[in-house]
C-alpha cells in the first residue's frame, strides 16, 4: 500500500475523463508512478522542484490506481467520500474538484444542499444522501478559519481534535455557525496534543461573551 511519494513531476495530462480528472507522472528513484488527481492539484505541482504527494492506493478486482493529493487532509477527505454509498473515485474527485476541503467542511456544517448540487453528476436526491452520510463519517477540518484555511482536523475514528467537541457543544448551546466559526478560529492556535476540550470550551464561551 503506497501512502506518499516524493519525487519530480515528469509528465502531466489534464482532464482525462472530464473537468474533474487529471493525471501526472512522478519519478521516484528512477521509477515513474502514474497518479490521478484533480486539475486543481495538478496546477499546484511544481515541475522544477521535488514535491511530496499523499496517495490513496485504490484497488478494483481487475485494476488498481494511485490518487494523489498535496495535503493529507485532501487525501482523507477523498477516502471519506469513497466510504459513502454509491460514491466511486470519479465522483469523489468531482466533489473535491468543485469544492476544496475547506469549502466542503463548510457545506457539511451548513447543510448546503445547493452547493453539493453544483458537483457534476450530483442531483438533489444524491446531494441529500451525501449530506446525511458525510456528516457522520467524513474526515474534514472542523471549520474554516477567517482566511479560508482549515484550523483543525476531525477524524471519524475516535481521535478527534478537541475543537470537534467544542464545536458540537457550541452548536448544541444554540450559537450560530458564524459565531462558532469565529470562536473555533480564535482557539486554533491554543490546541496541542494535551489540549482539554472542557477548558477550550470555557475559553470559547468567554470569547463569545466578549470577556
Amino acid at each position: 500500500m503506497i501512502g506518499t511519494l516524493r519525487g519530480t513531476i515528469v509528465d502531466r495530462d489534464i482532464a482525462l475523463d472530464g473537468a474533474a480528472t487529471a493525471e501526472f507522472t512522478i519519478e521516484v528513484a528512477g521509477v515513474g508512478y502514474r497518479v490521478t488527481s484533480t486539475p486543481g492539484t495538478l496546477s499546484r505541482l511544481s515541475s522544477e522542484n521535488e514535491v511530496m504527494i499523499h496517495v490513496h492506493h485504490h484497488f478494483w478486482e481487475d485494476n488498481q490506481r494511485l490518487f494523489g493529493f498535496l495535503t493529507k487532509e485532501e487525501r482523507i477527505a477523498f477516502e471519506a467520500l469513497l466510504s459513502a454509498h454509491g460514491v466511486g473515485p470519479a465522483l469523489a474527485l468531482a466533489v473535491l474538484a468543485t469544492h476544496p476541503v475547506g469549502q466542503l467542511a463548510r457545506i457539511l456544517a451548513d447543510d448546503d444542499l445547493t452547493a453539493l448540487c453544483e458537483v457534476p453528476g450530483v442531483g438533489k436526491k444524491t446531494a441529500q444522501r451525501l449530506l446525511v452520510e458525510l456528516k457522520s463519517t467524513v474526515v474534514l477540518p472542523v471549520l474554516d478559519g477567517v482566511d479560508g484555511h482549515p484550523v483543525a482536523a476531525a477524524t471519524a475514528n475516535g481521535s478527534d481534535s478537541p475543537l470537534v467537541d467544542v464545536r458540537e457543544a457550541l452548536v448544541s448551546l444554540g450559537y450560530s455557525q458564524t459565531e462558532v466559526r469565529s470562536a473555533i478560529a480564535s482557539l486554533s492556535s491554543e490546541v496541542d496534543a494535551d489540549a482539554d476540550s472542557g477548558q477550550l470550551l470555557k475559553r470559547a464561551l468567554l470569547k463569545l461573551s466578549g470577556v
